[in-house]
């Protein structure tokens, strides 16, 4: 759509828009096809994709206030969560409680959230949880570090419901993220 728009429109030296020639349309021209978006109902009515009742979801988050917020909302939707106030003991609970998300905080007392993302990252029993890094600063250059360090993604303080929900099922759509199996499912065994 944007080549299209390129080819119909320049700008010409006095900054308005100026029709060019080799892209003047001719009656006799097949208009091209364009991809038709979705409505507003069809796009609700597409099934939402929560993640398993049970999931386990670690908030490593030194405010009080953030950490009930997290905690109320996953409770809502069936997770169970696991609560730290510093980086050391949220890596430690990690390592122990097995996550399948975790939500941390950028600014802690003691270790950062950088240097726990880089611990957790290097842990084998932790390397592939899910982070979500969360920060109340306005700096970009916090979400590229986040991100660059190995963080799944990235949220700013503060946050709506919606933006927390759309982030945990794209990081725990089933084809992306294994999920510990639950109680009824046995582990699925690999042939060699």
């Amino acid at each position: 759509m944007f080549d299209l728009f390129k080819r119909i429109f320049s700008t010409s030296h006095d900054s308005k828009p100026a029709l060019l020639p080799e892209a003047t349309p001719t009656p006799d021209a097949p208009l091209p096809e364009l991809p038709l978006m979705p409505t507003g109902s069809e796009r609700r009515v597409k099934s939402r994709v929560n993640a398993r009742e049970g999931t386990r979801v670690l908030i490593i988050d030194d405010s009080a206030t953030i950490v009930a917020l997290l905690r109320r909302m996953m409770k809502q939707n069936s997770y169970e969560t696991f609560e730290a106030g510093d980086a050391e003991s949220g890596i430690e609970i990690a390592r122990t409680e097995r996550p399948g998300l975790i939500f941390l905080d950028i600014v802690l007392p003691g270790m950062n959230g950088f240097e726990a993302l880089r611990r957790l990252r290097r842990d084998p029993l932790t390397k592939d949880v899910p982070i979500i890094m969360i920060s109340g600063n306005e700096q970009a250059t916090e979400q590229f570090y986040a991100h660059r360090i190995g963080a799944d993604d990235f949220m700013k303080k503060p946050f709506a419901r919606a933006e927390v929900f759309a982030r945990i099922e794209r990081l725990l759509d089933k084809d992306l993220v294994p999920r510990r199996p639950s109680a009824q499912e046995p582990e699925s065994e690999t042939q060699d």
